[in-house]
């Protein structure tokens, strides 16, 4: 679907895109800091920035420098909202964006956002998902937000995934993949590596998953 602008230029609706950190068996909980999520008693956080680098940082920038707005679940919220606006370092690659950009919020329980300018999403939340994607724009992005992200995706509407997986087991904690969750077939359309040991790989959906029959003499 495409719009025009008031100067008759042709803009498209947004795309959703992921990003997540994983460790190799596959836990999105907790990568920043030993104190960041310790639900359900997690105590191994912070496994994701021993690998940080330049080339990675630069990328990540370059992926923020694409969004036109920001999507989250209610944890990753609260922990943004709280550290974010005290990074005011005019040279930081990330914190105009992350301040500025416009935010959605998925809550049944959030009465008043004060990280501006942020919007509540309650109720029907892929609806509303759905109808922000159809604005025009060029992406609408989901950072961390691992709950969140299993159910959109599970609704068909995330478009791409970008999966920074660490080298790094962990052994416990909450997946981005539970078991149960929604299955969905996936393209893989770029691969990079970074001198820290990250694999950045990313994805974009492909509707639901083809199953086959391994035949050895075919």
């Amino acid at each position: 679907m495409g719009f025009c602008n008031q100067h008759g230029e042709r803009q498209h609706a947004m795309r959703l895109t992921l990003t997540e950190f994983l460790t190799l068996d596959g836990v999105s909980q907790g990568p920043g800091s030993p104190d960041e999520d310790i639900s359900d008693g997690f105590s191994r956080g912070g496994w994701f920035v021993p690998f940080l680098d330049e080339e990675f940082i630069q990328h990540a920038a370059d992926w923020l420098g694409a969004a036109d707005a920001l999507l989250f679940g209610r944890r990753t919220y609260d922990n943004f909202s709280r550290d974010w606006p005290k990074i005011t370092d005019p040279d930081d690659p990330f914190s105009e964006k992350m301040n500025g950009l416009p935010k959605y919020v998925a809550s049944r329980s959030l009465a008043r956002a004060a990280w501006a300018p942020t919007t509540i999403l309650s109720g029907d939340v892929a609806a509303q998902v759905a109808e922000l994607k159809r604005q025009p724009g060029r992406e609408l992005q989901i950072h961390g937000s691992a709950r969140l992200a299993q159910s959109l995706l599970g609704a068909g509407l995330i478009d791409e995934l970008r999966l920074v997986i660490a080298p790094v087991v962990v052994g416990n904690g909450r997946r981005l993949f539970p078991v149960g969750g929604a299955p969905a077939g996936l393209r893989l359309v770029r691969t990079k590596t970074t001198p820290g040991g990250l694999a950045i790989l990313v994805y974009e959906s492909a509707g639901l998953p083809k199953y086959g029959t391994y035949d050895a003499g075919a």
